[in-house]
């Protein structure tokens, strides 16, 4: 039997027992009821007191492993505090540097674009002017070969028109046209000489 269900016999007899006559404060108790509780107490009192020291002695393991833990999970927490402050001057430079390169990088590829969009727009004005400038010789040398071809065509019809030997050559030129028609007018005026002679 338990420590305190021995005690709360203990307190359930008292309760019961009949009042000494003209004392209310004492009473008439079983004595050998009494004795047999007061046994129970010392035979489990060893006990009792060994599973309270064990509870005690648990409880203080208990206690001093979760202070070893929570001291282990605050050092590790400081630990890691210590280290994440320690690194980050090292990590703000590093992201600085970064920051640093990829706005140099990005003003470089400006300045190669704004560069590149000069050139082109030169480049495109030269190409421009010099076809320009082809077309219009162009234009002038073919004005001035067909001036030069005109001149010369009225040069050589002025010459045709005003060249007596020109002129000569193309006289006998219009009986040798005729020729071939002669034959047959001579046959004609052969044929109405003969109706004449009849």
């Amino acid at each position: 039997m338990a420590i305190d269900e021995i005690l709360e016999d203990i307190e359930e007899t008292l309760d019961k027992a009949p009042a000494f006559p003209f004392v209310n404060h004492k009473k008439i108790v079983d004595g050998e009821r009494m004795r047999e509780l007061i046994n129970d107490i010392r035979i489990n009192l060893p006990h009792e007191l060994k599973e309270a020291k064990k509870i005690e002695f648990d409880s203080e393991r208990i206690i001093s492993d979760a202070k070893l833990n929570a001291d282990a999970i605050i050092r590790k927490a400081e630990e890691k505090a210590s280290q994440l402050v320690a690194k980050e001057p090292i990590v703000i430079e590093a992201r600085k540097r970064a920051d640093d390169i990829v706005r140099d990088a990005k003003e470089r590829a400006l300045e190669m674009i704004r560069r590149a969009q000069t050139s082109s727009a030169k480049l495109e004005k030269e190409a421009a002017m010099s076809a320009a400038k082809m077309l219009s010789d162009a234009e002038t040398l073919y004005n001035r070969n067909l001036t030069e071809v005109r001149a010369a065509k009225e040069k050589l019809q002025r010459e045709l028109r005003t060249s007596p030997a020109l002129t000569q050559n193309s006289t006998p030129a219009q009986p040798q046209e005729a020729a071939p028609e002669a034959a047959p007018a001579s046959t004609n005026t052969g044929r109405f000489r003969s109706k004449k002679d009849f």
